[in-house]
C-alpha cells in the first residue's frame, strides 16, 4: 500500500467499517487476514484487549459476507473475494448493555435477536434465548439457501463486567454456555463463527464443546490481525506523524505481541496523540477495572515481580470466576505482553511476559500505589511531583530538601506498623540516612533475610 500523501479523517471511536469507509478514514487494510481465515476454517476465537480493534475487524467481515463491494475499493479483499455469493449474517454484540443487573443479559440477547429476524424479515416465535438464537440460524439459512456467517463480538463482557460480583457473573457464565453450545447443534447451519473476546472463560462451552474451534490468539500468523505495526504507521499515517517524536511515540504505545516477532500499538492510543499532538496514557484512562490494581494487592504481588513472570500457553489461555490467575489475568487483558519465548523439549512454549510499553507500566505502577494506600492527599502528590521536578532539573540541593520534607514525615514506627511485606517500610525509613525520620528510627533486631548491606 502506498504512503497516504494527504490527510484524512482519524477514524476515532469508530468501529464500523462502512462508517469508516464512507467518510474517507484512515484505515489499516486488514482484509488479507479475513481472506485467510475464510480460506483455511470455519470456527474461530480472538483474544484481544480492550479497545484494540476486534469490533470494527469483526464489521469488516460483516461487511465483506453482506457483498458490499464499494467499500472495498483499494483493498487486499476487492479483487480476490467473490462479490456474486452473499451470505447472511448473524451478529451479536456485547460491547454494551447493562449486564450488572440480574435478567439484564438475557433481555439484550432478546433485543439484538429481534433486530437480527427483523433485518431479514423473519418471525421468531422461540421465548428461550437460546431456542430464539437456533432458531434464528436455521431460518437465515433456509430462506437466503445458503449457509449462516456468526459474528460474536465481546463475547464474555457479560462475566469480565461482574467478576466483583461472583454470583452474577456465575449466572451469565452460565447462561452464555448454554447460548454458545448453539452453534455445535446448529454446526450444519453455519458456514463460519467468528467471536471475539478479552478472556478466555475455560467453563464456557465454546471452548470444550466446540470440536473445530481454532483459537488464534498466539498463532504467530494473525499477531498483527488487531493493532499497527511499525509498517502501518509509516504507510498510512505518515502524515499524522509530521512534527512527532517517533521514537517517544513507540516508548509510549508501541511493543505488544502475541507470539509474533512483530511488535504492534494499541490503535486507541495512537489516534488521540495524533489529534491532540501529545502523549499521555490515554488507554489506560478509558476503564482499567478497579479489581484489578485490588486484586493485584491482596495477592502481594510487587510491580517488580510483574516484569519477570513466565507461563505456558495453557496457563495463558484461560482461567476462571473461581480461579483467576495472576498471569493470564494481566496478559488477557493487555497489561502484560509477550517479551519473549522458548521452545522446550516437552513441544510447549513459555512466554516471559513483561510491560508493553511506557504507557501500561507508569499506569499500572501508579493504579497499584494508589490502591495499596487507598487514597494519595494532594499535599503527598505535590511533594512526590517536587521531588521529580527537582530530579528533572538537576537540582540537587533542592531535591534534598523535599526528600527531607518528605521522610520527615514518616512516623518513627512505621516500619512496624504499615501493611507492605518484606521489611519495605524499614528500607523506606532510612532511604536518606541523614533525614530526621531515619536518625530516630530503631532498627529491627536482626536485618531483613538475604540482605548483605550494613545500615547504621
Amino acid at each position: 500500500m502506498p504512503a497516504a500523501r494527504t490527510k484524512r479523517r482519524l477514524p476515532t471511536g469508530t468501529q464500523s467499517f462502512r462508517k469508516l469507509r464512507e467518510r474517507g478514514c484512515y484505515y489499516v487494510d486488514k482484509t488479507p487476514y479475513a481472506l485467510r481465515l475464510v480460506d483455511e476454517g470455519d470456527c474461530y476465537f480472538l483474544s484481544r484487549p480492550r479497545r484494540f480493534g476486534k469490533s470494527l475487524f469483526v464489521s469488516t467481515l460483516k461487511a465483506l459476507f453482506e457483498g458490499r463491494r464499494e467499500l472495498f475499493q483499494g483493498l487486499a479483499a476487492y479483487d480476490q473475494w467473490d462479490w456474486s455469493v452473499r451470505r447472511p449474517v448473524a451478529h451479536l454484540s456485547f460491547t454494551s448493555g447493562h449486564y450488572t443487573e440480574p435478567g439484564g443479559l438475557h433481555q439484550n440477547l432478546l433485543r439484538q435477536l429481534n433486530l437480527n429476524a427483523s433485518a431479514s424479515d423473519i418471525a421468531l416465535s422461540a421465548v428461550a434465548g437460546v431456542d430464539r438464537f437456533a432458531e434464528l440460524l436455521v431460518k437465515l439459512h433456509y430462506k437466503s439457501g445458503r449457509r449462516v456467517v456468526v459474528l460474536v463480538d465481546e463475547y464474555d463482557k457479560p462475566i469480565t463486567e461482574n467478576l466483583n460480583r461472583p454470583d452474577l457473573a456465575r449466572a451469565n457464565r452460565d447462561y452464555l454456555r448454554a447460548l454458545y453450545s448453539t452453534l455445535k447443534y446448529c454446526d450444519e447451519h453455519i458456514r463460519l463463527s467468528f467471536l471475539t473476546g478479552v478472556s478466555k472463560f475455560s467453563k464456557v462451552s465454546l471452548f470444550s464443546s466446540l470440536n473445530n474451534l481454532i483459537d488464534l490468539t498466539l498463532e504467530v500468523p494473525f499477531s498483527s490481525i488487531c493493532g499497527y505495526t511499525e509498517r502501518d504507521l509509516d504507510e498510512v499515517f505518515a502524515p499524522e506523524l509530521v512534527g512527532l517524536d517517533r521514537e517517544q511515540i513507540r516508548a509510549w504505545y508501541n511493543g505488544y505481541s502475541w507470539g509474533g516477532n512483530e511488535r504492534v500499538y494499541n490503535p486507541y492510543d495512537l489516534l488521540p496523540t495524533f489529534r491532540t499532538r501529545k502523549c499521555k496514557a490515554w488507554w489506560f484512562q478509558t476503564g482499567t477495572p478497579k479489581f484489578l490494581p485490588d486484586l493485584l494487592v491482596r495477592r502481594n504481588v510487587s510491580t517488580l515481580d510483574l516484569e519477570g513472570l513466565t507461563a505456558d500457553e495453557s496457563l495463558l489461555s484461560a482461567f476462571d470466576i473461581e480461579e483467576i490467575g495472576t498471569e493470564a489475568l494481566l496478559f488477557q487483558t493487555g497489561y502484560l505482553t509477550a517479551a519473549d519465548w522458548s521452545e522446550g523439549d516437552d513441544g510447549e512454549t513459555e512466554y516471559r511476559l513483561d510491560y508493553p510499553n511506557r504507557e501500561v507500566r507508569v499506569s499500572l505502577n501508579r493504579a497499584l500505589l494508589s490502591s495499596l494506600v487507598n487514597s494519595l492527599s494532594q499535599h503527598r502528590l505535590a511533594r512526590c511531583r517536587d521531588v521529580a521536578k527537582h530530579i528533572r532539573a538537576g537540582d540537587f540541593e533542592q531535591l534534598n530538601h523535599a526528600l527531607h520534607a518528605f521522610f520527615a514525615s514518616i512516623p518513627h514506627d512505621w516500619y512496624r506498623n504499615n501493611r507492605i511485606q518484606r521489611y519495605e517500610g524499614y528500607y523506606a525509613t532510612v532511604f536518606s540516612p541523614s533525614c530526621p525520620a531515619s536518625a530516630s528510627t530503631p532498627a529491627p533486631k536482626r536485618p531483613p533475610h538475604g540482605a548483605t548491606s550494613t545500615w547504621p
